[in-house]
């Protein structure tokens, strides 16, 4: 009985669960996502009239891509997590042609507006960078078994970078037309920050077999505030085995979606014109593969 408890003790660490105090644990794995990322754009093709650029479809983008993802919590006076994890989605392509011109209105660092030629070749950038901060405590625990609950803020670090025929155009009072003329620019870079958005959760985790360990959680977060709308849900369950002293390898299923809307608007004429639409989903349902280290 002392030795499944002793195994127990230390393999119940792929969550936030009941370890020996003060412990850290570094997670390292991989799974693939789905992604989906549209901006709204003005088309010359349709005099100006805003529509939907898909990153995926209309720029080339990977949809689907092999991901990973970096985990590190640290386990104190018996009950107490904290934790940190990042998920990375970098992507890029070239776009022989579009076949028409757009304008992306205030756009980039400096919220100007931009003129890419369609009819020219164009390398499209974008990298999406998802850190969490949180904290767990562990409610009910036994010898085999615990129970929690967490909260956390999530962070969006977004970076779009185009590079080809652009033009930076000059001030426009007409929100239906493209601009006329236009200076010359190979490049433009928009980094956009998410504000940290809050998440709760709770999570579990059984040892069902010396060194064995089955454990899920649940995250949610959904908030609107100022020109931001976010939401994520995060499910995962899965089982950790022991494959050495302090060494576990996981293999779980996992439902993970982010979606994040960044919106922008401006007067003109005493109107009120939405001049950005930035939607990006991230999405994950399918086996991940992790290995962990105790210390």
């Amino acid at each position: 009985m002392f030795k499944r408890a002793s195994l127990g003790l230390l393999a119940a660490v792929c969550t936030t669960g009941h370890v020996k105090a003060d412990e850290y644990k570094i997670t390292i794995g991989a799974f693939y996502a789905s992604s989906d990322s549209t901006m709204l754009v003005k088309s010359a093709k349709d005099t100006g009239n805003y529509y939907l650029l898909d990153f995926e479809d209309d720029l080339l983008l990977t949809e689907e891509q092999f991901l990973p993802f970096f985990e590190f919590q640290y386990s104190f006076n018996d009950r107490h997590n904290i934790y940190l994890d990042w998920k990375s989605l970098h992507r890029n392509a070239d776009t022989p042609q579009l076949g028409f011109d757009i304008e992306i209105p205030e756009f980039g660092d400096n919220d100007q507006s931009y003129l890419i030629d369609g009819n020219a070749k164009l390398a499209t950038t974008l990298n999406i960078d998802i850190l969490r901060l949180g904290y767990g405590y562990d409610i009910w625990e036994g010898d085999n078994y615990t129970v929690g609950a967490s909260i956390g803020l999530h962070t969006m670090f977004i970076e779009t970078v185009f590079e080809g025929t652009i033009g930076l155009c000059e001030a426009n009072t007409d929100a239906n037309s493209l601009c006329d003329t236009a200076t010359l620019t190979p490049r433009i870079v928009d980094n956009a920050l998410t504000a940290p958005l809050p998440d709760i959760g709770v999570y579990a985790s059984y040892e069902f077999y010396p060194g064995w360990v089955f454990n899920t959680h649940a995250q949610y977060f959904a908030i609107k505030y100022d020109n931001i709308k976010g939401s994520l849900v995060d499910i995962r369950a899965g089982v950790q085995a022991e494959i050495c002293e302090d060494w576990h390898l996981s293999l779980a299923y996992n439902y993970y979606d982010v979606d994040i809307d960044l919106e922008r608007s401006r007067s003109i004429l005493d109107k009120e014109f939405r001049t950005l639409d930035y939607n990006i989903n991230y999405s994950f349902t399918g086996p991940m593969f992790a290995v962990s280290y105790s210390f």
